[in-house]
C-alpha cells in the first residue's frame, strides 16, 4: 500500500490523541491536546477534516456529533514509512538499512543479535505450527 500524504506536526499530535483514546470527538481531541496545545474548536475540526481527506481517520455520527477514529495503527504507518525509506535510500535492501543503523550507532550489534534470535524463534514456531496443521489433515 502506498504511503499516504505525510502528517504535519499538528496532525501527528491529533493522531496521537486518537490512537491513545481509540476514538474521539473534536472536543475530546481538543482536551487531549492540552495543556501542550491550546487550539480553538474550529482549528481542531479543520485538522480532523484534513486527516479524513488524507485517509488517516474516519467518522461516525453520534446524534449530531462526529466521532473520529483512526483507520490504522501507528505501527502500520511506521512499517510503510520504513519500507519507503528502504526502497528509496537502500535500493530495497533491509540488510543495508540495518548495517547502516549499526554503523551510525542507532542500533548496536547486541540489539541486532537479539532481533535475529527473535526472528529465528518465530520462524521455528511458525514452521512447527504449519507442521501440526499438516498432520491434522
Amino acid at each position: 500500500m502506498a504511503l499516504k500524504n505525510p502528517l504535519s506536526g499538528l496532525e501527528q499530535k491529533v493522531m496521537d490523541v486518537l490512537w491513545a483514546r481509540g476514538n474521539g470527538t473534536a472536543a475530546e481531541v481538543q482536551t487531549g491536546l492540552q495543556p501542550e496545545r491550546q487550539l480553538r474548536d474550529s482549528t481542531v475540526r479543520t485538522v480532523l477534516a484534513r486527516l479524513e481527506e488524507k485517509g488517516y481517520v474516519t467518522h461516525e455520527l453520534d446524534g449530531r456529533t462526529f466521532v473520529y477514529k483512526p483507520l490504522e495503527k501507528p505501527q502500520n504507518l511506521a512499517v510503510r514509512a520504513v519500507r519507503q525509506i528502504i526502497d528509496r535510500f537502500c535500493q530495497g535492501s533491509v540488510e543495508s538499512l540495518l548495517l547502516g543503523m549499526v554503523d551510525d550507532e542507532v542500533l548496536d550489534a547486541e540489539e541486532l543479535r537479539r532481533i535475529a534470535d527473535r526472528l529465528a524463534r518465530e520462524h521455528k514456531a511458525g514452521e512447527q505450527e504449519q507442521s501440526q496443521r499438516s498432520e491434522e489433515k
